[in-house]
């Protein structure tokens, strides 16, 4: 790749995917997404922004098609105003149609969503330095394959159906007012359309056909990483170790697992109630986003201050309460206002000074943070349960998004907490974040309790608890909802801390496990003798006179036939 800095603007509906995609890029040298947004109207006013002062910042677009029609016309909208700009399509519709409609208009590439990185770095930059790019995936010219033309008939035509009903599907989702039954409904027709969609594209392609239209879009590799030194092969046995990661790439690819996870269901299926379960899904999903985005900014700032490890130990404190901070502002909105005893006030700077001990304790009181920096930072290994996880390792990115999970979650808590704290039971608050079943004053109170007991039991006996058993809870997002594991840690330091109350706890347990093998050695004895007794003793005695009373019977019939043969 040249040096040359290539910025564009990124248009897609999926925020998800928006986010994934700019991270990743950005991880990239002499790539840079100035902006990323969802609709036509918002890339419009973004670009007459950015254009304004230097008309050539933006060197690409690359955008989504959600609606075929509806995207050529805004394409054909931006080279009308930017022809100098090029576009990229990356999209996952694959018409033939649409993409000759879009070579008329002047597009100048198309590839479909799911191409990987390294083919699309190199697509980009091609665009940018004012080639074209087409992936011929999706037609198939000349083929010397029998029964192509028919095949690509069929395959265009199925792949047509298949999106009209996806569209409607699509459509029907977002209507207002639908029932969680009709919902699910449609979301299984979704993944069943998507699923033929695949189906159609690889049935109707032969795989030499593939290999082949692979091999014909297939761009001449760049360097995207020149700095990068190539090492020749060694010709000594091979030791596996692990892949040779930059922290841009571990905290790229822990971000995209993030946002994996947070697709999945928010129930929670523990016994431990928490404080986001009165926010709707939707809400809940959207707290959870913001943290994870803020949090990985607040990475990348700190790395270009390149501190060592005394030095993040004592930033831990601050990146989580900058995090909460800002994570209220953007949650609840700058300049969000409600009426507080006939008073205006702001809802954000209401909030920021009602911080509480418990607040504050559960901001502090993230587990294996400084193991989490210090491995996304400084590329240490990841030393979770006892066992060390060399830093770029599967194993590691597993452990490492388990912690990620707990801070998300603890972090949404602490945003919560003022709220239900201080404006509970406000009528604005509840109908613009509350669950409809959690709407209720009464439910709203209940809930609290249940809160206030849970963070009782956690003070006295179930921090304590967990203390003594050298371990943490982790709080994780597991395909049916949020779950809790359990992860060893040694925490002898607070327990020579503990006193009163937490203190007794733990020798209640110390008292229960050095007596309880001896109650039940000693239950185990009194059993058996119990048994004894009632076998060997009761039960031989109970037999002696049931065997003395059949006895006595078998006597007494003898008796009385002998009589009657003497009559």
């Amino acid at each position: 790749m040249s040096d040359r800095l290539v910025q564009f603007l990124l248009i897609d509906p999926d925020p998800i995917f928006r986010l994934g995609l700019k991270v990743t890029l950005e991880a990239i040298p002499n790539l840079q997404v100035v902006a990323d947004v969802a609709t036509d109207t918002a890339a419009l006013q973004v670009l007459a922004e950015i254009l304004t002062g230097n008309s050539r910042q933006i060197k690409l677009i690359i955008l989504e098609l959600d609606n075929e029609q509806i995207g050529l016309k805004f394409c054909k909208q931006l080279k009308a105003l930017y022809p100098h700009i090029p576009i990229l399509l990356l999209s996952s519709k694959s018409q033939p149609e649409m993409l000759i409609a879009a070579k008329e208009i002047g597009i100048n590439g198309y590839c479909p969503k799911g191409i990987s990185i390294s083919q699309l770095v190199p697509i980009i930059q091609e665009l940018a330095n004012g080639g074209d790019y087409w992936f011929a995936d999706s037609v198939i010219v000349n083929s010397p394959f029998p029964f192509a033309k028919l095949r690509n008939n069929l395959q265009n035509s199925g792949i047509n159906n298949i999106d009209q009903a996806l569209d409607k599907v699509t459509e029907q989702l977002k209507l207002p007012g639908i029932t969680l039954l009709n919902k699910a409904i449609l979301a299984g027709q979704r993944r069943e359309l998507l699923a033929a969609r695949w189906v159609v594209n690889h049935l109707l392609t032969a795989e030499k056909e593939r290999q082949r239209l692979s091999q014909e879009n297939q761009l001449p590799s760049l360097d995207i990483f020149p700095n990068q030194t190539i090492i020749k092969s060694d010709p000594r046995p091979f030791i596996n170790v692990p892949p040779i990661v930059s922290s841009q790439q571990l905290q790229s690819e822990l971000l995209t697992l993030g946002l994996n996870k947070l697709k999945f269901s928010l129930d929670n299926l523990t016994n431990t109630p928490l404080e986001i379960d009165i926010l709707r899904e939707n809400k809940k999903r959207e707290l959870l986003y913001i943290i994870l985005q803020q949090f990985f900014k607040q990475l990348e700032e700190v790395r270009a201050f390149n501190f060592d490890k005394n030095q993040l130990f004592n930033l831990q404190s601050q990146i989580l309460l900058d995090l909460w901070q800002f994570t209220i502002t953007e949650f609840f909105g700058n300049y969000s206002r409600i009426i507080l005893d006939k008073q205006e006030i702001s809802l954000v700077k209401f909030l920021l000074d009602k911080t509480t001990d418990s607040q504050t304790e559960i901001i502090n009181k993230v587990p294996f943070l400084f193991e989490l920096l210090t491995y996304l930072l400084l590329l240490t290994d990841l030393c979770i349960d006892n066992v060390s996880y060399p830093a770029g390792t599967q194993e590691s990115q597993s452990q490492a998004l388990s912690i990620l999970e707990n801070l998300l979650i603890h972090i949404a808590n602490a945003v919560i907490q003022p709220l239900l704290n201080n404006l509970a039971d406000e009528e604005s608050i509840k109908q613009n974040f509350y669950h409809w079943h959690m709407i209720s004053t009464r439910e709203i109170e209940k809930f609290r309790n249940n809160l206030s007991w849970k963070y009782q039991l956690h003070q006295y006996i179930t921090e304590a608890q967990t203390i003594f058993e050298s371990r943490y809870e982790l709080f994780i997002f597991a395909p049916r909802g949020i779950s809790k594991i359990s992860i060893y840690a040694p925490r002898n330091q607070e327990l020579a801390q503990l006193s009163g109350i937490p203190l007794g706890v733990t020798l209640i347990l110390e008292f229960r496990d050095a007596i309880s093998p001896r109650i039940q050695s000693l239950v185990g004895f009194l059993g058996t003798g119990i048994v004894f007794v009632l076998t060997q003793v009761i039960g031989r005695g109970l037999g002696l006179v049931g065997r003395g009373i059949l006895q006595g019977i078998g006597s007494v019939s003898l008796t009385e036939k002998g009589q009657r043969k003497n009559k």
